[in-house]
């Protein structure tokens, strides 16, 4: 063959940080050798793979259509290695998650896998799902796990377990003292949300619309458990997934709040590129997270075991 691994390698790290000094450091390269490698491959086939703006490089119409590809063979010559090394084909993977499933399921999933499969290399980023959506779109990573809706059509997206958000105030809220709270009365309440491109500040628009424009937004925060920090210390009132909240309600130091006006439901889907080849490990891990979804009607509900059989508790 004219072309290496390592010339793909290259491409492919160029490709995915459209970056020759990204890539530099991700292969753990001299900037000299990668850019070489790149170059002898267009060189090599006289085609031109990226168009050059500055020190930006962008993958053309040809670079797009071999990205996948190259990495389909990358994935499979690890497939070879693995085997090789007496590791049943089981090669590594990347992928995302967003913040709350990240926190409150997917360790826990990384958990369980690394048991079954203790030779498996396995890298888990956490995001939100907007920049989830777009790593997966630029093959960043192999797959990822959203709270979000996802609206890029190169990217399919499987519905896997219900989730559903909650209201929320901490105990001496004088919301708790009303019998019966409704949309117009939260709307007047100081308001602490995750930020925009979150897949639960989504959701929460989406329920809130009718009065969003009335709303008074306090205070933006990238992460629940500081939400929750700033709910238990008065601040003001939340919306987020029921799964985060679920030993803040048992200890008490956070209650929920009934609105029978509002749908609070969503979808976690699992999503990967169209054209993305779905190794062993990657289809191993899917499987495992329909596996532990399967008898749970909500995400709060789903239940994790150790190796002895015994629940495992998030919080």
């Amino acid at each position: 063959m004219r072309y290496t691994l390592r010339q793909l390698e290259v491409f492919v790290a160029v490709g995915r940080f459209e970056s020759v000094s990204r890539a530099t450091e991700a292969l753990n390269l001299s900037q000299s050798a990668t850019s070489t490698a790149l170059a002898e491959l267009e060189k090599q086939f006289d085609v031109r793979l990226f168009d050059r703006h500055g020190k930006r490089l962008q993958l053309n119409e040809s670079g797009r259509a071999l990205l996948p590809r190259a990495i389909e063979l990358l994935d499979r010559a690890g497939e070879i290695e693995s085997l090789l090394a007496g590791n049943a084909g089981l090669n590594g993977f990347r992928f995302g998650a967003t913040l709350t499933i990240g926190n409150y399921l997917a360790t826990l999933l990384v958990g369980e896998f690394m048991r079954r499969y203790p030779g498996c290399r396995v890298q888990l980023d956490v995001h939100n799902t907007e920049q989830v959506l777009r790593k997966v779109a630029h093959f960043e990573l192999d797959f990822g796990l959203i709270e979000g809706d996802n609206p890029n059509p190169d990217l399919s997206a499987e519905p896997w377990v219900s989730d559903e958000l909650v209201v929320f105030a901490a105990p001496d809220h004088p919301l708790m003292r009303e019998k019966h709270v409704t949309l117009e009365m939260l709307a007047r309440q100081p308001w602490i949300v995750r930020e925009p491109g979150s897949g639960t500040r989504q959701a929460f628009e989406n329920a809130f619309h009718s009065v969003r424009s009335q709303m008074d937004v306090r205070l933006e925060l990238e992460h629940t458990e500081a939400i929750k920090r700033a709910v238990e210390a008065g601040m003001g009132v939340s919306c987020i997934s029921r799964l985060a909240l679920k030993e803040a309600f048992r200890r008490g130091s956070l209650v929920p709040i009934e609105v029978a006006e509002l749908n609070l439901q969503r979808q976690f889907h699992i999503v990967w590129h169209k054209q993305k080849f779905h190794t062993p490990g990657m289809q191993a891990f899917i499987a495992l997270c329909r596996e532990v979804t399967a008898g749970a009607a909500r995400s709060d509900e789903i239940v994790m075991r150790d190796a002895s059989g015994r629940a495992i508790e998030y919080r």
